[in-house]
């Protein structure tokens, strides 16, 4: 493994220079921060929906003046070209903020669903290397949790945790992890996600008791994967930007964040029904479907009031509440999940166990990890300092992605249960 250099080698300047400009454009821009609802319309909209009296929400936002960083955007994909995979990532990364610029601008619009489609994609898109979309995917996994869901009601999966407790717990796991105050926890009472992870910081949703699952998935997914790509990314010498999740990468880290969740465990199938969930709502939405429509969607799949609620209000976040349109970040989830997946599959074929390492090396897309393997060869690209427990047990990791790679040519059209079952 190439040692990292200390400084920007000599005739890379001009694009530390250009990623610093980036860094600095970008800062005023908040995607979920502008989009978000007030934690108070929230619970009150929840109260009167937990007594039948179903409105549309009342939600209003604040619209940003982003010219001047569009400006400046523009400037610097113009500048970065793409002539070299440094000057191409750059390039990418200032496009993607700056549509990003442009959907916020529309806050409050049917004018954010165009942009938010460019980023994160929309439910009919088809799946990398099949002929399947993302709306058939979840549909498969939904369908799938609902047949087994009779069988399931023994796993215990209790939501008992307060908290305040957990985030002692987690505090004392990362401190182990990552080294004393490395990632701070902190409760937040008005976090409508359940939970969300920075570089430095993972915040709990308040008054929210968690599952031990939950707990399992909240390490996997928001401490070793979104926490561990921001802090290796702030080890890089010359892409400082690797450190932050622009839009373009959102697909491959959430992508990332749910892959390891199945390599560790920590996911279940009402998991994957969850997430399925949200793909069918994001289409539901676009073709018409208002804001209680799509809760009571929500509330009909076996989500509590409170949930269904929060779910809905996902899909409309910085959209009008009247149906048509959607904020389709939720779409990533799965779609991001099988193409990661397939990339670790084919990692393992050509025996490329290294770019699944360069992976976890800052904000990265798998296009990015390809096209930047020779600066990372080279060491201008700074391999990653922290890598998640399960991608340090390598054979294992290899074990299980051997084990997937062969089995997927057992066509199970082809198979009959009497075949399994025949005697010898």
């Amino acid at each position: 493994m190439s040692k990292p250099v200390e400084t920007v080698p000599a005739g890379l300047e001009s694009y530390a220079a250009l990623d610093k400009r980036l860094l600095t454009a970008v800062r005023g821009i908040n995607i979920l921060a502008t989009v978000s609802w007030p934690a108070s319309l929230e619970d009150r909209m929840i109260e009167q929906y937990g007594k039948g009296q179903y409105t549309l929400p009342d939600v209003s936002y604040k619209t940003p003046d982003l010219s001047d960083v569009r400006k400046e955007l523009a400037a610097i994909e113009s500048e970065a070209g793409d002539g070299d995979p440094l000057g191409e990532y750059l390039r990418r990364t200032a496009e993607s903020w700056r549509i990003a610029a442009e959907m916020l601008e529309a806050v409050g619009t049917e004018g954010v669903t165009g942009p938010s489609i460019r980023l994160y994609g929309s439910p009919g898109d088809a799946i990398s290397g099949s002929d399947r979309s993302n709306l058939d995917a979840a549909c498969y996994f939904v369908e799938l949790s609902d047949e087994l869901g009779a069988d399931l009601h023994d796993d215990d999966i209790t939501a008992n945790i307060p908290a305040e407790l957990l985030r002692a717990d987690l505090a004392r796991e990362l401190d182990g992890f990552f080294g004393p105050g490395k990632i701070a926890v902190e409760v937040d009472n008005d976090l409508t996600a359940k939970a969300a992870a920075g570089a430095t910081r993972i915040r709990l949703r308040g008054g929210t008791r968690f599952s031990q699952y939950d707990r399992h998935q909240l390490l996997n997914h928001e401490a070793f994967v979104h926490s561990l790509t921001a802090l290796n990314g702030r080890e890089q010498p010359l892409l400082a930007s690797l450190a932050r999740t622009s839009p373009r990468v959102t697909a491959t880290q959430e992508g990332l964040a749910v892959f390891a969740e199945l390599m560790s465990g920590a996911i279940d199938i009402a998991r994957l029904k969850r997430i399925s969930l949200r793909i069918l709502a994001i289409d539901m939405a676009l073709n018409g479907a208002d804001f209680v429509e799509v809760y009571r969607f929500f509330n009909r799949c076996g989500q509590s009031v409170a949930d269904s609620f929060h779910s809905a209000q996902r899909v409309f976040r910085g959209v009008p509440l009247t149906g048509g349109s959607a904020f389709a970040k939720d779409n990533v989830y799965l779609s991001g999940l099988m193409d990661v997946h397939t990339f670790f599959r084919w990692a393992l074929k050509e025996r490329r166990m290294d770019l699944l390492r360069y992976l976890f090396a800052g904000k990265l897309t798998l296009y990015d990890v390809m096209s930047l393997e020779s600066h990372f060869a080279s060491g201008v690209l700074a391999s990653p300092r922290w890598l998640p427990p399960w991608m340090q047990h390598v054979h294992g990791l290899a074990g299980k992605l051997a084990f997937s790679l062969f089995i997927n040519r057992v066509r199970m059209s082809r198979v009959e249960a009497e075949s399994l079952s025949a005697g010898v």
